[in-house]
């Protein structure tokens, strides 16, 4: 993690006076030790967090490692410590329990019909082990029922449709060894099940550490845990490993992404962008500013200042979105609302 990309964002963040969280995008490693969190805990508030979140995206954290991490960093700071954690490993609400008792202070939780597998553990589970303990939320059963009647159809209707894929449901011990987190994993499934090869499910999921050990240990959390998944996937259905490498891939190795934890190996960086030198510079320093440029490509279906972050950051999604919108709005292409990306 290259604290440096975070820098312009939380000045921004700071400039209109609003709370800045900063994350610890949790994984394991032999990088990944008690020191090196706690290094990345103080640099993280010496930039001016308001909170700290500790990210688990793929529920790798146990219950002992996340007792230890946020007493560590409560005896640093005095900030909020939030612990985001996923069911992946059936590991999290034990860990949450040993957190809280540590001095967490809050907890991200799903409510039950849509709880534990690759997302959080269930919202009405933790309050009710909470109860009777110092850390009970005053939050009361009855109160949650009837949120819980009303999601409980639908995720029989996204079971029912395939939206909802069993593979993600359960608890998956490997999660420990892999370390995929559930939207990596999700979009693994996805993949695999275009390209009718969900037979390589298995084959895929062991060569992701293998290809994130390659990249230097990127954490395995949005934008760089879809790379090394869709790497790995490209690996094994080409047969040949780094074969064939996305732009985003090189765009690791080139040193786009920021510095990795380790320095990623001669032989792989030659394998993947040849004689090419990676940058050693804060990537963004290098760019020009481009907000203009991103409002002038798509200013034909600006509606509020919002739209160009959103086309600047996911630009196919979020174009495909603008197009259903104005469909909607001014029914000017019907063909949009039922067969575009985003049906009614």
């Amino acid at each position: 993690m290259d604290v440096r990309n975070l820098e312009s964002s939380v000045k921004a963040v700071k400039k209109v006076n609003s709370h800045a969280q900063l994350c610890l995008s949790y994984t394991t490693s032999d990088v990944h030790t008690y020191d090196y969190w706690m290094n990345l805990t103080r640099q993280l508030v010496d930039m001016g967090a308001d909170s700290i979140c500790i990210k688990d995206m793929a529920g790798l954290v146990l219950p002992k490692d996340a007792y230890s991490l946020v007493k560590g960093i409560k005896e640093i700071t005095d900030l909020p410590v939030e612990l985001h954690s996923h069911y992946t490993s059936g590991t999290a609400s034990m860990s949450y329990l040993k957190a809280i008792e540590a001095g967490l202070d809050i907890i991200d939780t799903a409510m039950s019909p849509f709880a534990l597998g690759t997302s959080q553990p269930a919202t009405e589970v933790m309050i009710a082990a909470l109860e009777g303990t110092p850390y009970e939320t005053g939050i009361k059963q009855e109160d949650l029922r009837e949120i819980t009647d009303y999601f409980m159809p639908l995720r029989e209707k996204a079971l029912a449709s395939g939206l909802l894929s069993t593979k993600v449901l359960s608890v998956d011990i490997n999660t420990l060894a892999y370390q995929v987190p559930g939207g990596m994993l999700s979009n693994m499934v996805s993949q695999l099940k275009d390209l009718k090869a969900e037979d390589k499910y298995e084959e895929v999921l062991k060569e992701v550490p293998r290809v994130r050990s390659d990249l230097g240990y990127p954490p395995l959390v949005t934008p760089t845990s879809q790379i090394v998944g869709s790497q790995a996937l490209m690996n094994v259905i080409s047969g040949e490993r780094y074969k064939i490498t996305p732009n985003e891939t090189k765009d690791i190795v080139r040193g786009l992404y920021g510095r990795t934890p380790v320095p990623i190996s001669d032989e792989i960086r030659k394998k993947i962008i040849g004689d090419e030198a990676p940058i050693t510079e804060k990537p963004k320093s290098l760019e020009e500013p481009s907000l203009h440029k991103y409002e002038a490509e798509m200013i034909d279906y600006k509606e509020q200042p919002e739209d160009v972050l959103s086309y600047a950051l996911f630009p196919q999604v979020a174009l495909e979105f603008f197009k259903f919108r104005q469909a909607q709005k001014y029914k000017a292409d019907p063909g949009l609302v039922s067969d575009g990306a985003y049906p009614v």
